[in-house]
């Protein structure tokens, strides 16, 4: 793929990736965020978030398995926008729900225990996304950068039961995101053990983030 084609592909991701937080705004400024605006803003940033999050996990399946080397690329594009999402989704519920009580969100840690898993799921994002850049990678050094980056692990698998606790009746959609989630951790995994099921012991494949 050409210089011009991976900026016009760029573009594209800008736009899409943007898409979420144009229609929240359209919404707020025309009326459409219905009976219960924060809810409705709690749930489209924190969708955006796990959308995003899984999008950032698929890009080293993907590029492997097609040979598009192009696509590592924009991974780390895709790996901030889950972080800020992220971030507009805790803020949400800190500001506009909680008014920066913090009593009151530890009294919803307590009672609440998707709100921890939230919580586990965000502060894992932020190391990545402070860790994004190249400067970052030549300072930690390849091998700890690798390491440290393995956070979005954890921070999929809690997101994930966040919004499994989060919703009280139909986990449909919740189960789609885990059955993504752990097909693309399933592959990992593969990608890990099989070199040493056949040789005994070598060196696994990185099947970083």
């Amino acid at each position: 793929m050409t210089k011009k084609q991976i900026i016009a592909l760029k573009f594209v991701v800008w736009m899409v990736c943007l898409y979420p937080l144009a229609r929240l705004i359209y919404k707020y400024k025309f009326g459409g965020l219905g009976a219960n605006p924060i809810e409705f803003i709690t749930l489209a940033t924190g969708i955006s978030t796990l959308t995003l999050l899984l999008a950032t996990l698929a890009v080293t399946p993907l590029r492997k398995l097609t040979g598009l080397n192009w696509l590592i690329r924009f991974r780390r594009l895709l790996g901030l926008f889950a972080f800020f999402y992220g971030f507009l989704h805790f803020m949400t519920y800190v500001w506009l729900d909680k008014f920066f009580d913090v009593h009151d969100m530890l009294r919803d840690v307590a009672k609440r225990p998707f709100i921890t898993a939230g919580f586990v799921a965000f502060m894992s994002m932020g190391p990545l996304a402070a860790t994004s850049t190249a400067w970052s990678i030549r300072k930690l050094g390849g091998k700890n950068w690798n390491q440290l980056h393995r956070l979005i692990y954890l921070s999929g698998i809690a997101a994930v039961v966040h919004f499994w606790w989060k919703v009280k009746a139909d986990h449909r959609r919740p189960a789609i995101y885990g059955g993504i989630l752990a097909t693309l951790l399933l592959y990992r995994a593969v990608v890990w053990a099989w070199p040493r099921l056949r040789s005994g012991g070598a060196k696994p494949a990185d099947a970083t983030t």
